[in-house]
C-alpha cells in the first residue's frame, strides 16, 4: 500500500533567493503533474457548444418562440428546400464537414496520448565546441543521488518541461524505518541543490512525491 503526497521542492542552498519569475512558475506546475488545459479548454467548448443546441431545441418544442413555430419541423422549410436544390453540394459540404471532425479528433487524440517531452539542457556553446546534458543523463544522476540515501528504497526522476523552462519530478520511495522529515531536507539540500549548481540554474522547478516501500524482505530461516 502506498501513501503519495505531493511536496513541492523550493531553493536549495546557494541558490538565488530571488522572487522566481513568471515564467519558472508555470513550469513548476509541469513538475507536479502533465497539463491538460488544452484538452479542458476543447471538452468545456465542445460541452457548450451541445448545451447550447440541446436548450434550444428544447425551447423550440416547448413553444417559447411560438406554438406555431413549435409544431412545424425543426429545420425551416426554406432550409429542406435550399438542400433539396443543391443536392451534390451539400453532400461535399457535409463530406468535408466530417473530414475536418475526424482530422480534429485524430489530432486530439495524437495529442493526449503523444509522450511527455523530456528537455534536453544546453549548458554551453561556442563555435567549437558545445555542453549538452540530455535529460535522460540527468534524471539518471538524480535518480541514483536519491537512491542513495538513507531511508530510501528507491528512486525515479524525470526532465519535464521545455529547454527553456524545465522542471524535474522525482519519485521517492521510502522504507519503513526512513525520517520523512530527514529525506525531504537531504533530498532538497544535496540532490536538488546539486543539480541546480550541476546545471547552472538559479531556479529548477521540482516536484518530490513520496510513496512508501512496499517491498518487503522475509526473514531468512536458518
Amino acid at each position: 500500500m502506498s501513501t503519495p503526497t505531493d511536496v513541492p521542492a523550493g531553493d536549495g542552498p546557494g541558490t538565488d533567493t530571488a522572487a522566481p519569475p513568471r515564467r519558472v512558475l508555470r513550469g513548476s506546475r509541469k513538475a507536479v503533474a502533465r497539463s491538460a488545459v488544452v484538452d479542458r479548454v476543447w471538452l468545456a467548448l465542445l460541452g457548450f457548444v451541445l448545451l447550447a443546441a440541446g436548450t434550444l431545441a428544447a425551447l423550440l418544442g416547448f413553444g417559447v418562440f411560438g406554438v406555431g413555430r413549435a409544431a412545424r419541423p425543426l429545420l425551416d422549410p426554406l432550409i429542406v428546400d435550399a438542400l433539396r436544390a443543391q443536392p451534390q453540394l451539400w453532400r461535399w459540404v457535409a463530406i468535408a464537414v466530417g473530414v475536418v471532425l475526424v482530422v480534429l479528433g485524430l489530432w486530439w487524440a495524437v495529442r493526449s496520448l503523444r509522450p511527455e517531452r523530456r528537455p534536453d539542457l544546453l549548458l554551453e556553446e561556442n563555435p567549437d565546441t558545445s555542453l549538452l546534458v540530455t535529460a535522460g543523463a540527468l534524471a539518471e544522476a538524480v535518480t541514483d543521488r536519491a537512491g542513495a540515501l538513507p531511508g530510501v528504497g528507491k528512486a525515479r526522476a524525470r526532465m519535464v518541461g521545455s529547454s527553456g523552462t524545465p522542471a524535474l519530478r522525482l519519485t521517492v520511495w521510502v522504507t519503513d524505518e526512513a525520517d520523512v522529515a530527514e529525506v525531504c531536507r537531504r533530498l532538497e539540500n544535496e540532490v536538488v541543490a546539486e543539480a541546480r549548481r550541476s546545471l547552472g540554474l538559479a531556479h529548477l522547478p521540482v516536484a518530490v512525491r513520496l510513496e512508501l516501500d512496499s517491498v518487503t524482505h522475509a526473514p531468512r530461516v536458518a
